[in-house]
């Protein structure tokens, strides 16, 4: 018997989502919105290496653990399993990344990190941050596996988008391939947008 280490993640209506646990705190039960769905298998010490996930499937989250829809953000995007937040990883239905991220008008800012120790380094600004928000959105979704074979060996700059709620998630961009881990590639305006930062510049070496 193989020890397998899950990734905290539920697949809800054929959409896989990842737990959001640095970014977010636990939901309190006003926060909650309709109910969506349900766990129907339950990964962790029960499945085989050779599992195929599925819809109701989740790693950590027992059988018949209700997953709700989660105030001011449509469910594509962020959903609510035993009071912590689940976001988007993958959605084959999203032809945009706007479609993918529910997120238009409710950045307050981009920031960047240390890929070291996920440290703050310094927020982009305003007028840059509004400007990767616009182009961000616009971009197509061609899901994170396309993404991964032009950047699986190269070293990525670690982003933070804060939401206007408080609450934040991380995206990594990798400059050489112009992609970015939420499963598109960038114009380049947003290369620039990116690269002409100070901070960037700055921690890549410019």
């Amino acid at each position: 018997m193989a020890e397998i280490e899950w990734v905290d993640f539920l697949i809800i209506n054929n959409i896989k989502y990842y737990q959001n646990y640095d970014g977010t705190k636990a939901v309190t039960e006003e926060q909650l919105g309709d109910k969506v769905g349900e766990i129907k298998y339950m990964l962790n010490e029960h499945a085989c290496t050779d599992h195929v996930e599925k819809n109701g499937d989740a790693s950590f989250l027992p059988i018949g653990t209700a997953v709700y829809a989660l105030k001011g953000y449509k469910s594509e995007f962020r959903v609510v399993a035993n009071n912590k937040i689940y976001e988007v990883k993958d959605n084959s239905k999203a032809a945009t990344i706007g479609e993918l991220y529910d997120i238009d008008g409710k950045v307050e800012k981009i920031s960047l990190e240390s890929s070291k120790d996920g440290s703050l380094i310094g927020d982009f600004s305003k007028e840059a941050s509004e400007e990767f928000v616009y182009e961000l959105l616009n971009l197509t979704n061609v899901g994170f596996n396309a993404v991964y074979e032009k950047t699986k060996h190269e070293a990525g700059i670690f982003l933070r988008v804060h939401l206007q709620d408080g609450t934040s998630f991380r995206m990594v961009y990798y400059p050489k391939a112009n992609g970015f881990n939420a499963g598109a590639f960038g114009s380049e305006k947003i290369r620039k947008i990116i690269m002409s930062q100070e901070q960037v510049k700055a921690a890549v070496g410019l």
